[in-house]
Parts: structure tokens; sequence; C-alpha cells
């Protein structure tokens, strides 16, 4: 299956992320030949520093300090720069089969009829233009004579999901008080009240006696309370009138949603006639953002707070979550600064799980000093024997790693990422991938490069070089030959647990005994191994195996799957659920990008230091993309994916590729500055190539920033209602029933 044929059948998601992972497979391939076939020898046969193990003999250790030979390490520096650069760019050209549009706005499928690339979004309105957005259209209609198709001005559908939920809260209390207070009407069947009820239950005796003492305390207790409660005015009539009063109030706002006079969402989406001027638009606004010092707006410009406006090119209808249309500002923005200055101190104090089992041995040592002794006897007794050390010791803190960095903290971080409520699909998934990499690179590269347990501990000690006055000699320890081999081994040892354990994990996710055992635990997304229907995503006309349907089908049936006719979407959950229009993608990308591409950058940053890291790179990318292929064709194929995406989520991801060989190269440039010969040529001359690769062009910046000019106008493309508008304006069935 080619990459378009891919994204024909499971989205333009997937096929991005096999081409990723194939790419990524064959940018490593590259290196492995030079790194096994000249790096390998070299460090094996040239070196000749005394070390005891022989995996150190295959690591840049074995080379003296300040030998000739360690030119050849910068020779290969060079070469895996090269390689890389024109890796990532061949995987550019390649993504774009899957993008509708490039990063200028132009077509990068001349046979794209997605209305995004006639739309702009445009965010900072005020939320009055909701209910007069007339003003809007003329100020556009101003600016572009004749270009302008329609504007979109969606409602406070934030605002309206709060108003529907308390509204059902409110009738639900209120049913569940009428209905309480008419069980008060019943007739008391159990016994009698009176003198000669309760003295025909004491002659009884045994336990009924005690029963009808109890429920006449009980009744006796409860009329005292409610008489208490009356003489201060908080009755069931009291408040079931106050209850009908809040539902009067909240049915008369959502009276003004349904007659389209609720206020707007503070943002606009703007569909013009081509795509030329659409993006002359993006650059018009963009420019002037830039250039803002000294500019006067008219009166139309300041009633419409034209200064507070953010203008990009509107992402695809199915993307943007329609239930966070309208969510304050100021609401976004603390939101945002809690979950970083959580993820902050997150990072810098319980980075890894080392650091968790650091702190619960201090905390075990306050509490029994003496039961944490033997335990230290117990450890020393294990270390001497030899299998069972290496089992302890390097197996299992690797598969504990593995599943906390794994399965447990994407989860926390998606979680997070959710919290902050974007406004899109990808800006979600783009923050949560921010997040995932910046954990995954400080516990996976630096803390283990380091072997610290926290950011904080590896932070002071390296502070502690400078107090103490030595010119920072200490520094050096961190690049000396054991610790290197030790952090070498460390990483070689985990990107094996990552090959064989986590991708043969879901080569048999299809297994339905592992389904059953794991449903207990299916609130963790990389948990939903075998995607089911889902309530909240349900599909018009889609049976229970609409998931995993045959791997070839009619063409009608992918064309009628398209997200492009929203008319087959059911609307009518808006906005109890705040579900997305879109089916919900089983496959966590953000997770599995961030994972992978901290594999790229393990490989890439010890790819000079330990030849021996870059075949099991190689072997985890091809192994990863087998088993992916196979996953999205017959695990995780759920119809109405689009063929092509903006690309927002990709680009993050190219960046993040390209700061993996920045990393690369620092760690060469400390190594060099450090063990390289005494003139410091080697560490000048990495520099200078940081310096290089930093100026080199991406084939996106190579491309000229052109506009397009009469390819294609909306009228091609529009046949029928405008997803933008159907998307936005949310149906009230589930209201007529009540009433």
């Amino acid at each position: 299956f080619p990459s378009i044929e891919i994204a024909r059948h499971c989205g333009a998601d997937a096929a991005q992320f096999l081409l990723i992972e194939g790419g990524s497979a064959a940018v490593l391939f590259s290196i492995a030949a030079p790194a096994l076939l000249f790096l390998l020898p070299l460090n094996l046969y040239a070196g000749d520093s005394i070390l005891d193990d022989q995996f150190s003999k295959t690591t840049i250790n074995h080379i003296t300090k300040g030998s000739p030979l360690l030119w050849i390490h910068f020779v290969f520096t060079v070469i895996v720069v090269v390689l890389v650069h024109f890796g990532i760019s061949a995987i550019q050209e390649r993504l774009r089969i899957t993008r509708f549009r490039d990063n200028f706005g132009n077509l990068s499928d001349p046979s794209s009829n997605s209305t995004a690339i006639f739309t702009i979004m445009v965010q900072g309105l005020p939320k009055i233009i909701g209910a007069d957005r007339a003003v809007l259209h003329e100020y556009f209609q101003y600016r572009y004579p004749g270009k302008v198709y329609k504007v979109i001005v969606p409602m406070d559908l934030c605002a309206l999901d709060d108003l529907a939920n308390e509204l059902l809260r409110v009738r639900d209390e209120i049913s569940w008080l009428v209905a309480r207070m008419d069980s008060r009407l019943l007739p008391d069947d159990d016994y009698d009240g009176g003198e000669g009820g309760l003295g025909g239950g004491v002659e009884q005796g045994g336990w009924k006696g005690i029963r009808h003492c109890l429920i006449c305390c009980w009744k006796w207790w409860k009329g005292f309370c409610a008489d208490v409660m009356a003489k201060f005015g908080y009755t069931d009539d009291e408040r079931l009138r106050k209850l009908q009063e809040v539902r009067a109030e909240l049915e008369n706002e959502l009276a003004d949603y349904k007659e389209g006079h609720a206020p707007g969402a503070g943002v606009a989406f703007v569909m013009f006639r081509d795509v030329y001027t659409a993006n002359k638009a993006v650059q018009d606004f963009q420019n002037e953002k830039r250039r803002r010092i000294g500019k006067f707006f008219s009166l139309l410009e300041l009633r419409l707070r034209r200064n507070q406006w953010k203008v990009e090119r509107a992402p695809l209808a199915t993307d943007i979550y329609w239930k966070n249309m309208g969510t304050p500002r100021l609401s976004l923005k603390l939101r945002r600064v809690f979950v970083n200055t959580c993820l902050m101190l997150v990072l810098l104090f319980f980075s890894s799980p080392l650091a968790v089992i650091s702190a619960l041995k201090s905390a075990g040592r306050i509490i029994n000093a003496e039961a944490m002794d033997n335990a230290q006897n117990w450890v020393a007794w294990v270390q001497s024997s030899s299998w069972l050390a290496s089992l302890v010791f390097q197996f299992l803190p690797n598969v504990i790693i593995f599943v906390s960095m794994y399965i447990v903290i994407p989860s926390v971080l998606s979680y997070l990422s959710k919290f902050e409520r974007h406004l899109t699909v990808s800006g979600e998934q783009k923050a949560a991938l921010l997040k995932m990499v910046c954990f995954f690179l400080v516990n996976l590269i630096i803390l283990r490069g380091l072997v610290e347990s926290s950011l904080e501990s590896a932070i002071l000690k390296m502070g502690r070089c400078y107090l103490d006055g030595e010119d920072c000699k200490r520094i050096e320890h961190y690049l000396s030959a054991s610790f290197l081999s030790k952090s070498c081994l460390s990483s070689l040892a985990f990107l094996i647990t990552s090959t064989f354990l986590g991708i043969s994990y879901d080569l048999l996710a299809p297994i339905p005994w592992i389904k059953r055992n794991l449903q207990k635990f299916r609130k963790n997304d990389m948990l939903q191994l075998v995607p089911e229907q889902s309530e909240e995503y349900q599909l018009e006309n889609q049976d229970t195996n609409g998931l995993q349907r045959p791997l070839m089908q009619n063409e009608s049936a992918y064309d009628n799957s398209s997200m492009d006719n929203p008319e087959g979407q059911d609307l009518s959950v808006y906005p109890i659920t705040g579900s997305s229009p879109a089916p919900k993608q089983t496959f966590d990308f953000a997770q599995y990008y961030a994972f992978n591409l901290t594999i790229f950058a393990l490989t890439l940053v010890y790819c000079s230091f330990a030849p021996l890291v870059v075949p099991v790179g190689v072997v985890y990318f091809g192994y990863r993309y087998v088993v992916d292929k196979y996953n999205f064709l017959f695990v995780y194929r759920v119809r109405g994916f689009p063929a092509g995406n903006d690309g927002r989520l990709i680009d993050t991801v190219i960046f993040i590729m390209r700061i993996c060989v920045d990393l690369f190269l620092m760690a060469m440039l400390l190594f060099f500055s450090v063990q390289g010969d005494s003139t410091k040529l080697q560490a000048i001359f990495t520099l200078a190539l940081l310096v290089m690769y930093k100026l080199l062009p991406s084939s996106s910046d190579s491309l000229q920033s052109t506009l397009l000019e009469g390819v294609q106008t909306i009228e091609n493309v529009v046949d029928g209602p405008i997803d933008y508008e159907i998307y936005s304006q949310p149906r009230f069935d589930w209201d007529n029933s009540q009433g």
C-alpha cells in the first residue's frame, strides 16, 4: 500500500505517521552503514585505552584523549548531519501528498476540494458581534470588495454547553423533589402512629419492637428538622419555587440561542471566493500586526477591536472542538499556566520513577532506619549473584521505566492537554506532543546521560563545580570512560527493551483475550487497543463491526464516508456531550510521536559514542513501521477521516526532528571540548558545523511564498451546505421532550 492509499483508507494522520516512521528508519539505516563499517572497527581495534568490559571497547571511550583518531569521529559527525538533513527534506517532500495545503496556504493537491483553503479564522472579536454579524461582513467587504463569499460567526458554544448542563441538572432536581413530595402523601402501612402503636410494639418485644421504635424516632426527627427549616423558610415548597425560577431563567437564556440572538464566541470564519484572496488576507493582517506601532484605527475597526485580532488560516471544520468555542481568554491562560507550572515542577523534582523511589527511600529511612539497613544488606546479597543482579538491576528497572514512560506518564500529560481546552484537535495534539517530548528528553537523554534520578540533583551537582572554585574540573567526570560507558549501556538496554517489549505488546493487541483482560484499564487511551463502538462518537449508519471492516471495499463506500459531507453527521448531540462531529481516533498519535521522537533523538545522540545503538534504532523503526501499518489497516480503521489535513502537527514533528540534530551536535561539542585535541579544533569545527546547520534552508523555506491566483474558486467546491456553518449551529432536539 503506498502512502496515498494509506491516506485514503486510514486518513492523513495515519499516512503521515507511517511516513515519519519509514523515513526515520531509512535515515538511521544510512547512518548505521558507516557506523558499523568504520566507527565500530575503529573503536574496537584502534583504541588503546585500558578497559575491563567488552562493551566499553566498542564505544568512543576506547580511544585515548586527544588521539588523532577522533578526527574520524568528527568526519562521521559531518556525515550524520548531512544524511539527516537531506533525509528530513525527503520526508517533507513525501508528506506533501497528505496535506491539502502547504505552509503558505497554497494547494498541495490540485484535486483537493476542502473549503478550508478559502477560509481564514479571526479570533479576538467582541462577543456582541454574534448578534450583529453584518458589521464584520461590511468590514471585510470594504477591504476586499467582491471577494467575500460568506462570514460565519459561531455562537458561544462553551456557554451553551454550560447552560444546557445546568438546565438538565435543575430539571432532574425538580423531578426528584416533586417525587419526594408526592411520596409523603402516601399512607403509612407499616405501623399506626401514636401511643397505642408504640405500646403494642414494645409488648411484642424482639426485633419487630426495636425496628418500630427506630422508625418512629426517625420520623419524629425528620418532622422536627422540617419544622425548624420551615421557620427559616427552607421548606420543600420554597425550594421547589426557587428551582422553578432558575429553570425559567435558564430556559429564557436557551431561547436566545434557539432564536439566534445569543452572544458570539469571539471567533469568525471568513470565506473568500478564491485562494489568492484568502492567502493575501492572512498576509495582510499578519504584516499589519508586526507594524502596529503608530497605526491608527477607524471607528469601525475600534468597534471590532481590530487591535486584538489574531488572524490565521482556518483549520478543518472536523478538526475544531466546537464545544470549546467561546472559552474566555482568562480561563485559557489560567489553565495553561497551571498545567505548565505543574509540568515544570514535575520535571524539576520528580522527573523519573527513580526520583520517586529515591524520595520513598529517604522517607523510609526517616520512619524506620533499621528496616532500610536490612534492605541494604539484601541488595548487597543480590548484587553478589551475577545472574540475579543482572535481572534485578538491568532488566527490571528498564521495565519499570518503560511502563511508566510508555503508559502512565503519557496518559497524564494527555489529560492535562485536554484540560487546557484547545480550540482544535491538532492544537491539543501539538501541546501534548511538546509536553511528552520535553518529559522524555529530560528522562531518557539528560538524566540517563548524567545517571541522575532528578533534574534538581543534576543541577545542584553541576553548580557545585563552580562553587568549589576548581574551574569546574569535576565536570570531566561526566564524560569519563566509566561514566560514559555506563550511560551508553543504559541507553542501549532501554532501546532493546522498547524495541522488543513495547512493539511486541502492540503487535499482540488484536488478540481478543488481551482485550478482555485489559478492559478494566480502558481509561488509558494507550490501552484502547481494539476500537469499539463509542456512544460519544457514534457514526451514522455504522454497525458494531464497522471499525474492523474488510480491507477492500467499493469506491463509493469511501466517498460517502468522507468528512467533506457534513449532512451525514448527527449534530443533535450538541451541546449535551460536547463530542466532536468527527469520529474519535483510537490511536494516540501525540503519544506515539513523542516516544518515537525520543528514540530518534536517543539514537542520534549516542550514534558516535556507541555505534551499536544505531542498528537497534533501525530495528525499532523498521519493526514499528510494519506493526503500525498492520494495525492501521486492520485494527484502528475508522470511517470518516479525511485523506488530507493542514499538517500543523506534522510540522511540529519535523521541527523536533531537527532539534534532535542540534542535541547530537551539542553532545559531540561537549565531548570534543573535554576529550578532544589540545588545540580544541574539533570542538571549534563542531560549533561551526552547528551554526552552519542552523543556517541551512529547509525545504519549506526554499519554496517561494507565492500567492495562488485563479486556480480554483469556491463555487467549484461548495455544493450544498457549508461545513463550518453546519457544525457551528447546534440542534436542540434534545430539548423538545422536556416541554
